[in-house]
Order: structure tokens, then sequence, then C-alpha cells
């Protein structure tokens, strides 16, 4: 099917439903001109060997060749579209509403699941939970990307001080509808998403020991760290009063004290040192 504003495929049969139950996962990717990295997308979904899923990919009317490569994996994709949208969270958005899945997880252009058997390893883990979250590590070091809490606890500091990457997340698809994405957001409209779920309506959640997925680290929130700041800022603004916030960023900036004088302890540094480098952080702090 073909219309003025794209391109849109919708293949009922491939959608993961057997005898009309409910497919356990929708995977959704969204992608804009990332022919590369969408290619590498969807080989790491259609090779998953848990197969009780729906795949959706929404395309925001690409022109390098992305089209071509959905074509060329057409017959194991669910639903696709190519058309113009309104940023990234519309075209979220727009996944959403064609899914059916249980629970979904968004896997973007350029992100990979970490191995074949991800979904396979999440549902054991499953156990009606409003969210699961695992592990997501960066493609280019392997190294973890916002670690869990210690005690496995996510509190509103821990939300505050970082994110709860979306690569790693399993939402309750009911659940995703009910706050669909601000779009008026950029940047931290899935953070968002988590302080009003988790944090105001107490959904449940679970941690799960499950590296679920490689992060492309060219994604705009990992290169556009001051513009999430002052998004979040944003958000919270809009739920806490102005002396909470305050709190919270006093916290934060105490843990950053600590965090840097630690190594300078663990190095014996002199007390003139010491007390020279403490000053300098202080004057900066007001500033």
């Amino acid at each position: 099917m073909s219309n003025l504003f794209g391109e849109m495929r919708y293949f009922p049969y491939l959608c993961r439903k057997i005898d009309n139950i409910m497919a356990k996962y929708s995977i959704i990717t969204i992608n804009y001109n990332n022919a590369e990295g969408l290619r590498r997308t969807i080989k790491s979904v259609v090779s998953q060997t848990f197969v009780d899923y729906e795949y959706v990919i929404i395309d925001g009317g690409s022109t390098d060749g992305s089209v071509d490569v959905i074509k060329e994996y057409e017959n194991k994709i669910s639903y696709w579209v190519s058309e113009k949208d309104g940023g990234i969270y519309n075209a979220m958005n727009k996944g959403v509403k064609v899914a059916h899945g249980e629970y979904l997880i968004f896997m973007n252009s350029g992100d990979i699941f970490y191995s074949d058997s991800v979904l396979s390893d999440v549902r054991h883990h499953i156990q009606d939970e409003d969210i699961l979250i695992g592990n997501v590590l960066a493609s280019n070091t392997h190294t973890m990307i916002s670690p869990p809490p210690t005690n496995g606890k996510l509190t509103m500091y821990h939300l505050y001080s970082g994110a709860i990457p979306h690569q790693g997340t399993f939402v309750k698809l009911a659940l995703q509808k009910k706050h669909p994405f601000d779009e008026i957001l950029r940047i931290a409209s899935d953070w968002k998403f988590f302080l009003q779920t988790i944090i105001f309506d107490n959904c449940t959640l679970k941690y799960i020991n499950v590296n679920v997925a490689l992060y492309d680290m060219a994604g705009l929130s990992s290169q556009n760290p001051r513009a999430m700041r002052e998004e979040k800022e944003k958000v919270l603004s809009e739920y806490l009063p102005p002396r909470v916030i305050e709190d919270y960023r006093l916290m934060k900036e105490s843990e950053c004290l600590t965090q840097t004088l630690t190594p300078m302890l663990k190095h014996r540094y002199s007390i003139d040192k010491l007390l020279y480098r403490i000053g300098k952080i202080l004057l900066s702090l007001k500033h």
C-alpha cells in the first residue's frame, strides 16, 4: 500500500500471533537516514531464537536507501511505514499505536540485541511486572550504560542522577499506551515516561541481570548531554516544587565532590594540596 505521504506495509499473518493469542513482544525500530545502522538492527532482531514477537519499523521518510533495506527483510517484518514524522517521539508513538504485543521494547536503528537469545532469556524473568530493565552496554567499549542501583531499588534520586536506557527496557504495552511520549521534548521524553510511571504511578519494576542491547553511541541523547540536562530540569519543574529540585541538585553536587576527593585521598595528597583542591571545587560550585 502506498499513499501521498509515503509507503506502508502491513502483514497481519507475520505478527507472530498463534491462534489469536497476543504476541509476547512488540519490537519497534525507529529510523531516519541510517540504512547501515538499520540493517544491523534488523539482523539482530530476526536472528532471535525466541520467535513469539511482532516487528514494527517506523521510518521517517528516509532517502538514503533505508527503504530498500526494509524491503529486503519485508517478509520478516510485521508492519512498516516510511513517511515524514514530527520527530523521534512522534515516530515512537506511531509504533506504539500499531503494536499488539504484551511487552514492547524500542530497538532503534544502530542499536542491536546483545545476543540471539535475549528474548528467550528475558522471558524466564517475567512475572507480570509492568517494567523490566536489563543491561545496556556501549557498542564501542562494551561498558555498562546507566548501571542499576546496587540494591536493585530505583529511587527518585537514582532517576534524577541518571537515566534508564529504553534499549534495555521491556514495558507492558498497555502502560505505554496509557502514557504516550511527550512529543514536545526532543531528548528526554522517555526519561519523563519513567518518571511518570515508576516514581509517581509506582508501577511494578524488576531489574534483571541480562545483557539486552548494545547501544549505538552516535545517538542524539549521548551526543547532547547539556540539552538532556535542560530537558530533565524542565520536566522536573512540572512535577516538583523548586525547593525539592534544589535539594536534589545539592545532593548531586555533594556526590560529585565525594567522587572527586576519593582518588585524591587514595593517592595520599599532602594536606596543603588537598585543601587547595577543596577550595577550588567549592568556589566552582558557587558559580
